[in-house]
């Protein structure tokens, strides 16, 4: 929910305030110092990995009047000779070498700037919604909305987005409206940098109304930067997408996730890699697993498979009736935390042995206990029957059916075994 009255508080994005993604900062930073950059281009990384956050750290890296050597453009002079970040070298300095930074300086008024989204010339695009009939909203409008998202949730995804702006059930967009504003704003002289750089989120919402842009992108004022930040390519215009330059974001990893639980949550060791490990890579789901780090998975997951195995329908029912009073969200959690014990089971048969490595902890007990349980196909087959489930959970399926209906069912997978799974 929007407050008319809501304080916002930014520190400078940078390069080190990000999770992981050394080597894509360093491809980045080369690109800049060695003028291989594209005047264009498409940050493609899957939900939680911190793409938007690197594409906002990189925008005040080139803003930056300290990095690389540069001097706010203050004055024309400074603008009409200043080095171009697209291919012409910039001059040394007085001793013959040029000073490079690997990270905006945090402390400039560039940077201030940037980190408060509201540096002059660094704009931003993003799906919006139609608040009055009729009328044509374009991003700047969500302006305030915008700033108080990134600064509370800079891993959030475009569902957390729209929530925020009360989208309730309205469809975002990025309209015709949208990019004839970009066109007018791009097409003004810079007001303190030397480059004007536009921010365009989620380009997937961007309809056959994007081609408006094409020429924009093919022929642009000079020291002009686009930055695309995608989910999913295939949803992007083919028109727009063959004329960005790529810098692929890859998924964070379980270390990478597990560590900044443990400084940032306060979670424990056991508890930060266990949702690590549910994560896999995305650092939003992460963070909304830590909301409910105090439930205990694998005390529920054993209760279901005693009560399935061993001590019959009473217990299934009972059971039964405690977990779909968790919620939607909660049963997805679980079903899920169930499929990544069952990954890990497999994983322990097939790789450990071959490597002459003993599994160690908690989680890896565990599993090893489900490999005396089911063999691979079985595992297979209950992965599937999971997934299926949380399917339906999504779809608002009734609970108590959908688990009892799962119950028989992995009844039937592993009847033939009689291990039961206790402490």
């Amino acid at each position: 929910m929007i407050r008319d009255a809501f304080l916002f508080y930014f520190a400078p994005m940078q390069f080190q305030s990000i999770i992981g993604q050394k080597e894509t900062k360093e491809q980045l930073v080369q690109m800049v110092q060695h003028n291989r950059l594209s005047h264009a281009l498409l940050f493609l990384g899957k939900e939680g990995n911190g793409a938007l956050s690197l594409a906002l750290a990189f925008a005040q890296y080139v803003v930056c009047e300290n990095a690389n050597g540069r001097e706010a453009a203050s004055s024309k002079a400074q603008v009409a000779t200043g080095p171009s970040l697209f291919g012409e070298p910039q001059p040394p300095t007085s001793n013959g070498q040029r000073p490079m930074a690997n990270d905006s300086c945090g402390t400039c008024p560039a940077c201030i700037k940037a980190g408060q989204l509201i540096h002059p010339d660094i704009h931003f695009t993003y799906p919006v919604i139609t608040k009055k009939p009729g009328e044509k909203p374009v991003s700047a409008d969500f302006i305030k909305e915008w700033r108080g998202f990134i600064s509370s949730t800079p891993y959030g995804n475009v569902y957390d987005w729209l929530q925020f702006i009360d989208a309730e059930n309205k469809q975002g967009n990025i309209t015709a409206n949208e990019c004839n504003d970009i066109i007018r704003k791009l097409n003004l002289k810079s007001f303190e940098s030397e480059y004007k750089i536009l921010i365009l989120w989620m380009p997937e919402f961007l309809g056959k109304e994007g081609n408006k842009l094409l020429k924009l992108i093919e022929e642009p004022p000079s020291n002009t930067l686009f930055i695309f930040v995608a989910e999913n390519e295939d949803l992007v215009l083919p028109t727009i997408l063959s004329r960005l330059q790529l810098v692929k974001i890859p998924a964070l990893t379980n270390l990478e996730i597990e560590a900044t639980l443990e400084l940032k949550a306060g979670l424990s060791i056991e508890k930060a890699q266990q949702i690590a490990a549910v994560s896999e890579g995305n650092y939003r789901e992460a963070l909304q697993l830590a909301q409910n780090a105090e439930d205990d998975w694998q005390v529920l997951l054993r209760e279901w498979l005693n009560a399935i195995i061993k001590t019959g329908p009473l217990a299934q029912v009972k059971w039964i009736e405690e977990t779909a009073k968790l919620g939607r969200e909660k049963q997805k959690q679980f079903l899920k935390y169930f499929i990544h014990l069952l990954e890990q089971a497999i994983r322990l048969r097939v790789i450990e042995p071959a490597n002459g490595q003993r599994a160690t902890g908690n989680e890896q007990d565990f599993a090893l206990r489900l490999n005396k349980l089911c063999d691979i196909g079985q595992q297979e087959a209950i992965i599937n029957e999971l997934d299926r489930a949380s399917y339906y959970i999504e779809r608002n399926a009734n609970a108590k059916m959908l688990f009892h209906a799962l119950s028989i069912r992995l009844y039937h997978i592993i009847n033939n075994k009689s291990l039961i799974l206790v402490n």
